[in-house]
């Protein structure tokens, strides 16, 4: 009897090269890897088929209350749940609105975005029909005054950017006119307490991507005020396959009951985790892989200590003056060889090894291209 083909077999049929990723939870190389949890509770849930409806209200209860909030909704990734939530603001649960979708003509349907918090994936929240509009900081006070607008999308990474008005602020003066705060805090799931902070913060509705957790690439939580996830579901797949009255925009935005229970026992196993050793466990790993590296010529290595999805990471600094390579060839080289090594880049200054989703068993692998190119 055959065994079933690996992952790599698989992608050798295909004609498709498999990849070394040192680059993190990056969407264009797969995401993410589910733990054998995770993968254990995939398996259990395809033996039997579910009321869709009911899996993800309960679900999103078992995550609201994990995470400390009113509700929440499993959504096929991060941008999907922003999409959803611009949809909660600008229709609620409004069945004729809801229907329009995404038509907003005559209709309140502008979120404000301060200038100095454009980012790229801001228009996620454009899907459902909204207007992005920028803002100066120092008129934001100004702007919620205005009768179109509907929400402010605030995104978590940029908090504290120069020149910004601060979450907290911002979430003071959008409820003063009460107006909801939509956050998109994809990767921000550690440290736990910054995790559960946006919504004790007063933040409305926050957007999360599950790969950061362990489940998969297409899979993401939308948390938050109760009324505004009920509205958003509404606005989703289920809601345009049950609901009597019409159809809603959401259709594409389809889960499958493995992936909601992905995320679920992903949630689970995150905030169980000993995170502790799990940092110290990368940070042993880094500091064996720049050992091999030791005397490289023009080379400077350090290891960063970051509180997002990659609390540490490998810093390696080229000196184009004496280094073999700049970092842009390195990149190049590591990218062009066989396994293919991806890692992400520095300008010209540096590539970055993260270790969140590099195997321990290709670190040798790593540190010897890394070896033969700058030693």
């Amino acid at each position: 009897m055959s065994s079933s083909p690996t992952a790599s077999s698989v992608f050798e049929q295909l004609g498709v090269k498999p990849v070394i990723n040192a680059r993190g939870n990056n969407t264009v190389l797969g995401g993410s890897t589910p733990s054998p949890r995770v993968r254990r509770a995939m398996l259990d849930v395809e033996r039997s088929y579910v009321d869709m409806q009911e899996l993800l209200e309960r679900s999103g209860q078992a995550i609201a209350d994990m995470l400390g909030c009113e509700a929440a909704y499993v959504t096929p990734g991060a941008a999907a749940a922003m999409a959803l939530a611009s949809a909660a603001c600008l229709a609620g649960a409004d069945i004729n609105r809801i229907q329009r979708l995404p038509d907003t003509s005559g209709m309140r349907n502008a979120i404000l975005i301060q200038s100095g918090h454009r980012y790229h994936y801001d228009h996620a929240v454009t899907v459902a029909g909204a207007r992005l509009r920028e803002v100066e900081s120092d008129q934001l006070e100004a702007a919620l005054q205005a009768d179109d607008v509907v929400a402010v999308l605030f995104p978590a990474h940029l908090d504290g950017a120069s020149g910004t008005v601060s979450l907290a602020r911002v979430i003071e003066l959008a409820h003063a006119r009460g107006l909801p705060v939509i956050v998109d805090a994809a990767g921000r799931v550690y440290p736990l307490e910054r995790f559960k902070s946006y919504s004790q913060l007063g933040a409305d509705l926050v957007a999360f991507g599950a790969k950061y957790l362990g489940a998969l690439n297409a899979s993401g939580i939308l948390c938050g005020r109760r009324d505004l996830i009920a509205a958003a579901a509404m606005h989703g797949f289920m809601g345009f396959e049950t609901a009597a009255w019409g159809k809603s925009w959401g259709r594409p935005l389809k889960v499958d009951r493995q992936t909601i229970v992905a995320v679920v026992t992903a949630l689970r196993e995150w905030l169980d985790t000993d995170h502790d050793a799990r940092v110290a466990g990368y940070e042993r790993r880094l500091q064996a892989i720049a050992s091999e590296l030791d005397g490289a010529p023009g080379v400077r290595l350090t290891i960063t200590h970051d509180e997002g999805p990659a609390p540490r990471v490998l810093r390696v600094e080229v000196d184009p003056a004496q280094a073999r390579l700049d970092a842009t060839a390195l990149a190049k080289e590591l990218w062009s060889g066989t396994p293919p090594i991806a890692v992400n880049r520095d300008g010209n200054s540096a590539v970055l090894i993260n270790p969140v989703t590099l195997l321990e068993e290709d670190d040798g692998t790593v540190a010897s291209r890394l070896g033969n190119l700058l030693l």
